[in-house]
């Protein structure tokens, strides 16, 4: 296994804690618009653009689900909650980034959400400056599960795939950081991984503090080849 020199982060439900909003204000805003979306539904679309979620939710909910409309109203309600409480950084972010800048590691996000909404964030949380990259799924051809993302995230990184690992709360953004080749450690949101998920993640961490540990005992045993 190759050294890691490294790290891509997800954003939402991995470096922050807004998974759990954005599935209620879906919810909220499709019922308030007459569509019978329901929680399970919104897992199921986590970090798919609109050309993945559109025909998924017609499917899943009903046939003339409007996508767009609910989008547009849940992203103002989202924009509401923030405004009144603000965002949370998820347990061991700061440990970790703390961790990746005092061991010369490389650092990018690789994210669906738009790009001045992941600056915004970062910068509310006082993390930006710990990034060298921001990928967001609007400055590549297809967003998750495809790959895309994270090949142009280590492309820009100046690293391989296999050099970097990628940090993933949901199956969607797993299935992309593994197509990519990169070394895929699931950190679970609102979900535990199924199955699949499983089989193709390279670990399971609680938390992002514990993704250090990952790091050092990969980057050990790579040390000794």
């Amino acid at each position: 296994m190759h050294t890691i020199k490294g790290v891509l982060f997800d954003m939402d439900g991995l470096m922050i804690d807004t998974e759990k909003w954005l599935q209620k204000y879906y919810v909220q805003a499709a019922q308030e618009l007459g569509f019978p979306m329901k929680p399970e539904h919104v897992l199921e679309i986590r970090s798919l653009p609109a050309e993945y979620a559109i025909p998924k939710l017609k499917k899943l909910v009903c046939e003339d689900f409007d996508y767009h409309a609910v989008k547009n109203l849940r992203k103002l309600y989202m924009s509401q909650h923030i405004e009144k409480y603000g965002i949370k950084k998820k347990k061991g972010l700061d440990e970790l980034l703390s961790y990746i800048k005092a061991s010369g590691l490389k650092c990018s996000v690789a994210t669906a959400t738009p790009p001045d909404r992941t600056r915004q964030y970062l910068s509310q949380l006082n993390i930006l400056e710990y990034f060298d990259q921001i990928v967001c799924a609007s400055m590549v051809k297809h967003g998750k599960p495809q790959p895309d993302i994270y090949i142009e995230a280590t492309k820009r990184l100046s690293l391989k795939p296999q050099q970097c690992i990628a940090l993933e709360d949901s199956p969607n953004g797993v299935l992309s950081a593994y197509r990519a080749g990169c070394i895929t450690v699931m950190v679970p949101d609102l979900t535990q991984p199924d199955e699949e998920t499983a089989r193709i993640i390279y670990k399971k961490a609680n938390d992002l503090s514990q993704v250090i540990d990952i790091i050092k005992n990969i980057n050990s045993k790579s040390d000794t080849y």
